[in-house]
């Protein structure tokens, strides 16, 4: 099982809330990924930046409170599609 969110407040709350459901269900959440990260994408717009910052605080708070293993996939340009794109977000890294 994977939890996908993104690095604002209410989906990680949201993230938080299914974890718990699935713990109590006898389910264990292999990883976390936040996905859309500002943060990852490291923006040079003034404006973009701030927003980054505010991800890097939710990103934060799922590496510290919930999540075992965690990926961090940055905002992309076009959406990947297929597996060849799809690979290449691996090879970014």
């Amino acid at each position: 099982m994977l939890i996908v969110t993104l690095a604002e407040t209410t989906p990680v709350l949201e993230a938080a809330s299914l974890q718990e459901d699935l713990r109590r269900a006898g389910i264990e959440p292999w990883a976390w990924i936040v996905n859309q990260s500002l943060a990852a994408a490291q923006p040079t717009s003034t404006l973009l930046q701030q927003r980054a910052l505010q991800g890097q605080q939710q990103i934060e708070s799922v590496r510290q409170q919930h999540a075992n293993r965690l990926a961090i996939v940055p905002v992309q340009m076009q959406e990947p599609v297929g597996v060849e794109q799809l690979q290449a977000l691996l090879s970014s890294k």
